[in-house]
């Protein structure tokens, strides 16, 4: 059975709004209803439902726990929210008030028996426990963005972990939120996976948690892992969970990206599945600042959106020129509407009036039919238009089509210090698209780079407005062994689905005549970049662990978690494969690039794989950085 973490998130919750009944039944006369979320549910919410869907389930009203609310008589309140001793504060405070006459009560994980004794006690002593109609535990401590894309939304949790100066309380808390996460997606999947890790660091520690609670949730003969328990469907098949700290790989979070759903998520800000444009008339200052407010525009992006899952893994100038071809065949639809229902207008009297009637009426009621859907897509393309022409500007100010030709170049060991720097002072590029060159010189680099490549990156850095901090944490990571290496296999991925082509140098001078012009005058001057000719070391290592290549560092030294076993009983002979099915899984923090680079694999394998990439969090290349710069002032790393 397919593994789509969104539809089953999904039903989860259409089953929460319709007060835990069964789904497509209606559970009660009560058609009309208030959602009230807390922050992290909010974000839970946001990417599986938009208003209109909201109002088909009789939500008529959607609130935040935090604020102050109004009394509403004779509604029902749907509650989802995290299982918190403030939110349960604010809870007894809403019975008590009498905000509801029946509160329907959801917590994203299971609630521990003090909070339910605490909630207890608040709404008895005040007299207002009849208000309180259900308790559910529905285990979502997720956010589910994609069918196989799936984020804890925990922020800066790479910092949580690595940080020297956090106390243990503090790394269990982070340790203990990712184990429920992670539980809570195997019960919405409804699978008990076996777990493979590196050993030792936080990818053993929580492998092993997360082993105690599901098999603690399987002692019971009716168990959340049972058929029809909180009515999901089980699955038969058992994939591979593999877990990995983000150290493993740090190249991936710092590299630039070529591609349409990398390059939205860190030049444009992808966020739950939304995309804020900068209005064009924000400029510095206090009016600018109100403009860019006012003038943001906001792109909703989904399985539902037809160019962004067709096109998502195309290379950009592909991406341009499918914007174009699509353009022209929306406009050849309705010319040909236009020509249909204008028929018959300079039509001869020879025809019977009747069957001109006829065929005039058939005309125009395929045109009504075919309208919307045509709308709708012209939609959909002037919104990638807008999201092209966006990306177009950044790429030509950054010049990111070269500081993605490096990096790659870096990593296959064709680039060296020299080249770095010529690129690094040429003028081009922010000073955060610097740093993280730099940074992948480093990760590349065979052994540690010397104190004078230092000096001079830092040199470079500090001319060009970049704080080099992280440079020198990064640096300390691997000559302590803590990070791998941030080159691959030898054999071409094809990142792109084709096979690699030469780099192009100045690829993006065509942009000083044609930029501002239309895509498809763009598209003609663009060619493709190198579309890698390295394995990147994620996908090797999840090969290795779902082929279960015997002979391999990860096959033979990985840890096993199985939690249908006794504990200690799993072997490396349990995790034998091959797997059809896995779940990756980063902990500290992944992105669209890297998870793009697992789906390559996947579809290229015989016979192909199913494979969900979930993170701590989604971050651009920006945000992890400065997550690295602030580790290493932490650290004093110099």
């Amino acid at each position: 059975m397919a593994l789509n973490v969104r539809q089953k998130q999904a039903d989860v919750v259409h089953r929460v709004l319709n007060f835990n009944g069964a789904l497509g039944k209606e559970a009660s006369a009560e058609s009309y209803k208030v959602l009230v979320l807390d922050r992290f549910t909010k974000d839970i919410v946001a990417p599986l439902l938009r208003l209109n869907d909201l109002r088909k389930h009789g939500v008529t009203l959607h609130l935040m726990l935090e604020n102050d609310r109004q009394p509403i008589p004779d509604v029902p309140a749907v509650y989802l929210v995290q299982p918190s001793m403030a939110n349960i504060e604010r809870i007894t405070a809403d019975a008590v008030a009498g905000l509801y006459d029946s509160m329907y009560l959801n917590f994203t994980v299971s609630i521990p028996g003090k909070l339910v004794e605490q909630l207890a006690a608040g709404v008895v002593k005040a007299g207002a426990l009849s208000r309180i109609s259900k308790l559910y535990d529905q285990y979502l401590a997720f956010i589910a963005l994609e069918p196989t894309l799936f984020s804890l939304g925990q922020p800066e949790a790479y910092l949580e972990l690595n940080d020297p100066q956090a106390r243990d309380y503090q790394i269990e808390a982070a340790v203990s939120n990712i184990v429920d996460g992670l539980f809570s997606a195997c019960v919405t999947l409804g699978v008990v996976p076996i777990i493979r890790c590196p050993r030792g660091g936080a990818a053993e520690h929580i492998a092993s948690a997360l082993d105690a609670k599901l098999r603690d949730a399987l002692k019971s003969r009716t168990n959340l892992f049972s058929e029809g328990v909180l009515g999901l469907s089980a699955s038969l098949s058992r994939p591979l969970l593999c877990l990995f700290d983000r150290n493993f790989d740090l190249s991936a979070m710092v590299q630039h990206a070529w591609t349409y759903k990398p390059l939205v998520q860190d030049v444009l800000g992808l966020r739950l599945n939304r995309i804020a444009l900068q209005s064009e008339a924000a400029g510095p200052g206090p009016a600018g600042m109100m403009a860019a407010n006012a003038g943001k525009k906001h792109y909703d992006v989904d399985e539902r959106d037809f160019f962004w899952e067709a096109c998502g893994a195309h290379v950009f100038p592909k991406v341009a020129e499918e914007v174009e071809t699509q353009l022209q065949r929306y406009r050849a639809a309705v010319e040909e509407i236009n020509k249909k229902t204008a028929a018959g207008a300079g039509q001869e009297g020879a025809f019977d009036p009747d069957e001109l009637l006829r065929r005039n009426t058939q005309n125009l009621m395929q045109a009504v039919s075919s309208l919307p859907e045509l709308q709708e897509q012209k939609k959909v393309l002037d919104k990638h238009t807008n999201l092209a022409t966006s990306l177009l500007g950044a790429i030509k100010m950054r010049a990111l089509d070269q500081y993605y030709n490096t990096a790659e170049d870096l990593l296959v060991g064709k680039a060296d210090l020299q080249a770095v720097l010529k690129l690094l002072q040429s003028g081009k590029g922010a000073p955060m698209d610097k740093l993280r060159l730099a940074l992948i010189y480093i990760l590349a680099h065979d052994g540690l780079p010397s104190e004078q490549e230092m000096s001079d990156l830092e040199g470079v850095m500090r001319s060009g407005g970049a704080d080099a901090t992280a440079l020198h944490y990064v640096r300390t990571l691997k000559r302590n062994n803590l990070t791998g290496s941030a080159k691959g296999g030898a054999e071409a991925l094809g990142h792109h689905g084709g096979a690699p082509v030469a780099s192009q140098n100045n690829l993006l001078d065509w942009a000083d005549k044609t930029f501002g012009q239309g895509l498809s005058q763009v598209a003609k001057g663009v060619k493709t970049l190198l579309s890698g000719a390295r394995q990147a070391p994620l996908a090797a290592s999840v090969e290795a662990l779902m082929d279960g290549k015997a002979g391999t560092p990860e096959f033979d030294s990985y840890a096993v978690f199985d939690p249908k076993l006794p504990p200690g009983r799993a072997s490396v002979e349990r995790a034998k494969g091959p797997f059809r099915e896995g779940i990756v899984f980063m902990i500290g923090g992944g992105n669209y690039y890297e998870r793009e680079t697992l789906l390559n694999w996947a579809q290229r394998s015989t016979p192909p794989r199913q494979v969900l990439y979930g993170a701590t969090e989604l971050l651009s290349g920006e945000e992890f950085v400065q997550q690295l710069s602030e580790l290493g002032r932490r650290s004093g790393s110099r």
